[in-house]
């Protein structure tokens, strides 16, 4: 066969390394050999012998499938092979943790994950509210973390001089070191006389970074997911 469409740029490599890899910017390939876990449905193709399940279904393992949002579960992957994931043509990244890091991340973005990694879910200090999502999910130990984005995530410094103030429906996730709050930017007179309409933020504190996409949850977009 001939055509762009067989060109080295699509078609796929042998893997260059085990685990985790970016195959290209909407999609991640995994070299499985053992488990890890993924968002259920975002597997789009694999080879190998590979076995897929759903994550537990006792309170406990209820709480963990919240893990990616909105009621959407996880499945186990296990066995030798490769697959690869994507999630609705958004951008994929990945995202190394290390002993000692925490990142928190919203449940949307998550797409795969090392069986290595730690995570619980947790409420996000400081918000009364459920916009952004009121549970976010917090990844610890040693291990790679693929999350999806629509479009080219912004990485946002924040420092204890300069706070960074996030719409509750952009942002991706933050890391350890930064304390949450909720903001209120404007009075409803201020929004009744046209204002922003974006009432009340995240404000996040202290040293490290905040990663926000370039673009919000709108009704219907939350519906479908």
């Amino acid at each position: 066969m001939k055509g762009d469409l067989f060109s080295s740029e699509h078609v796929v490599q042998p893997a260059a390394q085990p685990g985790m890899s970016v195959e290209n910017a909407k999609c991640i390939r995994y070299t499985v050999s053992g488990d890890m876990y993924a968002r259920q449905g975002a597997m789009v193709a694999y080879r190998g012998d590979l076995k897929f399940e759903r994550k537990g279904q006792g309170v406990g393992g209820m709480l963990k499938r919240a893990v990616t949002g909105e009621g959407l579960p996880l499945m186990a992957v296990r066995g030798q092979g490769e697959a690869w994931f994507a999630h609705e043509a958004q951008n994929c990244f990945i995202v190394e943790v290390e002993p000692g890091d925490q990142f928190t991340v919203n449940g949307r973005n998550v797409l795969c994950f090392d069986a290595s990694l730690a995570y619980e879910i947790k409420t996000v200090k400081g918000s009364g509210i459920a916009g952004g999502g009121l549970f976010n999910s917090v990844f610890t130990g040693q291990g790679r973390l693929g999350l999806v984005c629509e479009g080219n995530p912004l990485v946002i410094p924040v420092s204890a001089q300069a706070p960074v103030y996030v719409d509750t429906d952009a942002v991706v996730g933050w890391t350890a070191q930064l304390q949450t709050s909720l903001h209120r930017s404007q009075s409803i007179g201020s929004m009744l006389r046209g204002g922003s309409g974006e009432a009340v933020q995240l404000m996040l504190q202290g040293e490290g970074y905040v990663v926000v996409r370039p673009s919000e949850v709108t009704p219907q977009k939350a519906q479908q997911h």
